[in-house]
């Protein structure tokens, strides 16, 4: 397997040097920068697997940094926050982030989280794909494409697409969406799934505010369309 390049975005750096020293022992490839500005021209040049990103950073924030990322492709983005207010985290996850870890962390928990979602990008064996009017789902080939077009989708966008596409009808909490993408439970919001679900319904929903696709089951969660005839 090649070994995985991870960028952190830092700017506390004793923060920094010990997550690079932990995962660099996880056998990843670590770069840091301690600024928007320096991760936001180091993420250009060295095009990491997975960005590890602090949101008060000094100069360009956080979330700027994110959206230029997100500007860029469906590199995983994991924010680092020193903030407990929900609304911090759910501004990251709206704008196209994947995960988030909360200072202060424990750096095997961030080394979980990383392993996770990555092991999301690597994509399955099982050759199947899942159709539903003009939106294509390729488990195998970790591919959505909407009237022939491909969709540029996060890793947690798309595992979140592919788990609901596999059950077409079936209504899933939460809390079941939050399991199914993660592997595990983490004390993790349940309105984290709602940030992702918004975000890939302006991806993949001709009218997001009338989706087809994705359906909200109103007290409960979420379904995918029913399979037609079904």
């Amino acid at each position: 397997m090649d070994m995985k390049t991870i960028l952190v975005v830092e700017d506390e750096r004793e923060i920094a040097r010990m997550v690079q020293s932990y995962l660099i022992r996880e056998g990843y490839r670590v770069e840091v920068a301690f600024s928007g500005e320096d991760g936001w021209a180091t993420f250009r040049s060295l095009r990491p697997d997975l960005v590890i990103l602090d949101l008060m950073l000094p100069g360009m924030h956080g979330l700027e940094v994110a959206r230029r990322i997100r500007q860029e492709g469906a590199t995983p983005i994991i924010m680092l926050t020193a903030r407990s207010e929900e609304a911090d985290r759910v501004a990251g996850l709206e704008m196209g982030a994947d995960d988030y870890v909360t200072k202060p962390f424990s750096l095997r928990e961030l080394a979980a989280r990383v392993r996770a979602v990555l092991r999301r990008t690597e994509g399955g064996t099982a050759p199947e794909v899942v159709r539903a009017g003009d939106l294509t789902v390729d488990l195998a080939a970790r591919e959505a494409r909407l009237r022939g077009t491909l969709l540029e989708l996060t890793p947690t966008e798309f595992d979140l697409l592919a788990f609901l596409a596999r059950h077409p009808g079936r209504v899933f909490t939460r809390r079941e969406l939050l399991e199914a993408l993660q592997e595990r439970t983490y004390a993790t919001l349940p309105r984290t799934v709602d940030s992702h679900v918004k975000n890939l319904r302006h991806k993949i929903e001709p009218d997001p505010e009338n989706p087809t696709y994705i359906l909200t089951v109103h007290g409960v969660g979420y379904k995918f369309r029913p399979a037609e005839g079904g």
